[in-house]
């Protein structure tokens, strides 16, 4: 089955087998020289020379884990659908004091209203959702970042769940302070593990919260890190780890992370071209995801019977999201997917649809 769903997807055979290479001690320098190589390779696709954590979790994890960690006083958590909500109620469930700026589904946070809001001076951290799976929207987060500069006390958090790896970030240049990603999208690997920056700013502001948790506390995963080389306080999800050191060479010095983005934008080009001629794209704008394309449904297709009919040819797309399932649906092509894949979705669908 070829996925084109915005994660989990279809993962290479080679990192499925790299996958299975025999345990090692969890505590040994054997881990401690991967944990160390895996950190240098993402500083080097994040453009970033600041202290890399990993996660036994989702992307979700480290979410919580950001919004838990930093915010001193009060989060101001801005969303364009249903993950930057969901970061919201995170918040709300660990006691952390937030407030929620919700744009309408299909629309961006404008670095206006970010500036409108940080002004107000009630919020030490902020959260930015830069690709929107529910909704297949991007945030202009490079003149977001520009406006969270003037406020040099709020610390930075950005969900690239389902971008890092598929666009370009200068991590450092935008002034990030956590920016997410997790295994199961752009990277190419089975889900399970979940990866971020952490900012020297940020490790002086989570010094000030007292309520960081235990698991998810990023304070003591930097800690436990510098004090014992490269090595965490639970045990690492190891199997992923080998997946991830194997994945980042490829895509570093096999593919070269300049062609894997220019890949991934030639692909939402073609299928944004097909979705504007056959039916309409749910973004707004000039504000379409490079990784995953949400379609309005203004022909009013049975989204489920196209995937049963799909899932025969074996392939898959994926819904919409929540309340705009059956009113969007949603063609990912993000990770190792390749032009020929998507050429062969669309011919199908076409094929099916009479287009």
């Amino acid at each position: 089955m070829k996925l084109f769903i915005p994660g989990p997807v279809t993962v290479q055979p080679d990192v499925l087998e790299k996958m299975t290479t025999q345990m090692i001690g969890h505590r040994s320098n054997d881990a401690s020289v991967l944990q160390e190589r895996i950190s240098d390779n993402m500083r080097r696709l994040w453009n970033t020379s600041e202290m890399i954590l990993l996660s036994t979790s989702s992307g979700s994890g480290l979410m919580e884990a950001a919004v838990r960690s930093c915010t001193a006083k009060k989060a101001a958590i801005f969303s364009v659908g249903a993950f930057g909500k969901r970061w919201y109620d995170m918040a709300v469930r660990n006691n952390v004091p937030a407030d929620l700026y919700a744009s309408e589904w299909g629309e961006i946070t404008t670095p206006e209203e970010v500036d409108k809001v940080l002004k107000t001076g009630k919020y030490d951290l902020v959260t930015i959702t830069h690709n929107e799976t529910s909704t297949g929207v991007t945030n202009p987060i490079t003149e977001i970042a520009e406006v969270i500069k003037k406020y040099p006390d709020v610390i930075f958090c950005a969900d690239t769940v389902s971008s890092s790896a598929g666009v370009k970030f200068d991590v450092d240049v935008l002034g990030i302070d956590i920016i997410i990603t997790s295994s199961q999208k752009c990277l190419g690997l089975p889900p399970g593990i979940a990866i971020c920056n952490f900012s020297q700013k940020a490790v002086e502001r989570a010094k000030k919260v007292e309520n960081r948790g235990f698991y998810l506390d990023l304070l003591s995963l930097y800690n436990y890190i510098l004090k014992k080389n490269y090595q965490y306080p639970s045990t690492p999800v190891l199997p992923l780890m080998f997946g991830l050191d194997y994945k980042l060479e490829q895509i570093l010095n096999v593919e070269g992370a300049e062609n894997r983005y220019e890949r991934h934008k030639k692909m939402a080009e073609r299928v944004r071209d097909w979705a504007q001629n056959n039916f309409e794209l749910f973004a707004k704008e000039g504000y379409a995801s490079d990784t995953v394309t949400a379609i309005t449904n203004t022909r009013g297709i049975d989204v489920k019977a196209l995937n049963k009919e799909l899932g025969k040819r074996g392939m898959q797309i994926s819904n919409g999201y929540g309340d705009l399932k059956d009113k969007t649906f949603r063609i990912a092509h993000m990770a190792d997917t390749q032009m020929e894949d998507i050429e062969e979705l669309l011919r199908n669908i076409d094929d099916i649809l009479n287009l």
